[in-house]
């Protein structure tokens, strides 16, 4: 199925949820057709009532990626209406199908690889725009000109709901079990992702690493017509000697790197400015954001780790951790690291699900259990202050491996207090002191 631009004129179409997604489309589309809104948690006088919604024929709903649809408000209105279901991504492919994209989705590392990319184009000068689930909302983009790139984070629940978006390069970093609240199982949650690369044409560039057994096993079953680059994600071992910030040596952001070596030599750039980029990259918010580091310690914030699979990416590059962790724990998620790797570590369980992280990490290391975040801080200042001294750079990690709305509105918010409290606790001052 393809949408020409003319496929959204004069048509009604309902937008569902109005968040930063759903007022681009509208804003967009709103010019040349009738669009309507309805949004579970907002209320607006312009709003559609839902005692209106079988007045209208629309001939099209765009729904926003945090609408779970068998869980929303208008569950029993969507339920037989799959096939008139869009997403802005749809929208976009409609109006600039010939405009080049870069898509990146995976289960980890989507934004720091997207944002690498973007940065890469951005220094050699083109008009290159970072979109999706990271930066602005892709209708929302202004100036479009034929020759402007789209670097496009894609989450799963934005490709589960797209019709005909198609990426020019396609990547999948790697899939782990996420989000299965929603996919309901993972299984689907691949098959969600795999559905990113099934309207490609042959002339198109699919990214894919055949280490992970996930993607490997998954992809025997999908018939391919895009042009198939396997990543080898030990590729960037070479390089190390060229990689100054540190940053990029824990064992998830090599991956990132593998990824964009790759991409940047199918579009003919040169390593040399991925060096350069990475060299002076200050690393995303509260995505393994290193916020203090001494010749001793290292202290982290990695609250957007939402999974065990996020967090182990950066605990396999350390080696004495200090790791708080909890919240509420993803469905099937399992802490995969051997006891042997783990023997320097020492966990700080905190909030309400501890039974579900203690079973996770029993006889793998040591571990306490605390009420709230802050209680589990104070106990890792007091185990700082009597550790004795050790050869080898410490690191405190805050990752949660978990999802944070028990506690906070979300990882942002997570990341926010986290930082709140060091400096309400005094801890790189402690740290100093000490070390």
């Amino acid at each position: 199925m393809f949408f020409s631009k003319n496929r959204f004129v004069n048509k009604k179409i309902l937008i569902y949820g109005f968040g930063r997604t759903g007022l681009s489309s509208y804003l967009f589309l709103k010019k040349n057709n009738s669009v309507f809104i309805y949004d579970d948690k907002k209320s607006n006088k312009l709003f559609i009532k839902r005692n209106d919604f079988n007045k209208i024929d629309f001939d099209f709903i765009v729904i926003s990626p945090g609408i779970d649809i068998k869980k929303c408000h208008l569950k029993k209105f969507l339920k037989n209406k799959n096939k008139k279901i869009v997403t802005d991504l749809d929208i976009f492919y409609s109006h600039y199908s010939k405009n080049k994209n870069i898509t990146i989705t995976g289960t980890n590392g989507k934004s720091t690889t997207a944002k690498i990319l973007y940065d890469i184009l951005k220094s050699r000068k083109l008009d290159v725009r970072l979109t999706g689930n990271i930066g602005n909302p892709i209708l929302s983009e202004k100036q479009i000109k034929a020759k402007t790139i789209f670097v496009i984070e894609a989450s799963s629940y934005q490709i589960d709901y797209s019709k005909n978006f198609k990426a020019n390069f396609a990547s999948i970093l790697n899939i782990t079990p996420d989000h299965l609240d929603r996919h309901g199982s993972f299984s689907n949650y691949i098959k969600i992702k795999l559905k990113l690369i099934k309207n490609q044409k042959k002339n198109n560039y699919l990214f894919l690493n055949f280490e992970n057994k996930n993607i490997k096993k998954s992809i025997k079953k999908i018939k391919l017509r895009s042009k198939i680059i396997k990543v080898n994600t030990k590729s960037i071992n070479k390089y190390l000697p060229y990689i100054k910030n540190r940053y990029f040596l824990t064992e998830g952001n090599k991956e990132n790197l593998s990824f964009i070596l790759a991409i940047i030599k199918k579009l003919r750039i040169k390593k040399n400015y991925l060096f350069k980029v990475i060299n002076n990259f200050k690393e995303l918010k509260f995505r393994q954001e290193i916020i203090f580091k001494s010749k001793k310690f290292i202290l982290i914030n990695d609250s957007k780790a939402t999974s065990f699979s996020s967090s182990i990416n950066v605990l396999k590059s350390l080696n004495y951790v200090y790791w708080l962790l909890g919240g509420i724990p993803k469905k099937g998620d399992k802490f995969i690291m051997l006891k042997k790797d783990c023997k320097n570590f020492k966990a700080y369980i905190f909030g309400k699900n501890k039974i579900f992280f203690n079973k996770e990490l029993k006889n793998k290391m040591t571990f306490s259990n605390f009420n709230d975040l802050e209680t589990a801080l104070r106990k890792v200042i007091i185990d700082v202050k009597i550790s004795k001294e050790v050869k080898e750079v410490k690191t405190i990690l805050f990752s949660p491996s978990a999802a944070s709305f028990d506690t906070f509105k979300n990882f942002e918010d997570r990341g926010e207090q986290f930082n709140k409290l060091i400096k309400k606790l005094k801890l790189k001052k402690i740290i100093n002191a000490r070390h």
